[in-house]
């Protein structure tokens, strides 16, 4: 299936290179960001610390990071990460850090909930909670690439299902109709950045109709 890259499927460290997203895993050491996209990371492992714009910021599991087009930071440490660049931002306040541990959960469809990571313009990053069983079928109008951070399951496009599990990137272009479901007992956690930024909650089933929540 086009839209879901196994773990090991590449080992350069880039996964998705889709129009406004470049989904890339990496390690939170040196020189890095100075790009001409936004950028939103999230630690998956390791720790340390990183400066961005003058100020020291910890690094663990579970921090998110916005940092701004064109902005140079460095880190050290054994952290890595799921990075994300959004091509062709939108104006933004400048960097941001979100402990997601510390984050009030919303609530989205199918009982699934939602945790928001560090605000940026361009896009929207959040984790997402997705009990067991299958979603119904539905869309959303916004382009998504998603990391799988913990659980085991399958994405299911029109009949076809791929499995997913920790370390699965997926790929989902605004209005493809796709259910993700969650076949173990405890909870899926899955890593997940739109364009345009918005709410993880907005979905719409095949016939157009919004899904509530």
């Amino acid at each position: 299936m086009d839209y879901a890259l196994q773990p090991e499927d590449r080992t350069d460290g880039r996964r998705f290179e889709v129009g406004v997203f470049t989904q890339r895993l990496v390690a939170l050491s040196g020189e890095l960001g100075g790009h001409d996209a936004d950028e939103l990371v999230f630690v998956l492992t390791g720790a340390g610390s990183a400066r961005i714009d003058g100020e020291e910021r910890a690094l663990r599991p579970g921090i998110s990071l916005f940092v701004p087009a064109g902005s140079a930071w460095t880190a050290t440490g054994d952290a890595q990460a799921i990075s994300v660049l959004v091509h062709e931002p939108d104006p933004s306040d400048g960097p941001a850090v979100v402990d997601c541990d510390e984050v009030e959960k919303g609530t989205a469809t199918a009982g699934r909930e939602f945790v928001l990571g560090a605000p940026c313009a361009s896009a929207t990053q959040f984790i997402g909670l997705i009990p067991s069983g299958r979603a119904p079928d539905h869309f959303h109008y916004y382009d998504e690439v998603i990391y799988v951070l913990e659980g085991e399951g399958y994405l299911d496009i029109s009949g076809e299902q791929a499995p997913i599990g920790p370390g699965t990137c997926i790929h989902l272009p605004k209005t493809l109709v796709h259910s993700l479901a969650n076949t173990g007992d405890g909870v899926m956690r899955v890593l997940g950045v739109f364009r345009p930024a918005g709410s993880p909650a907005e979905a719409y089933y095949p016939d157009g109709t919004r899904a509530g929540v």
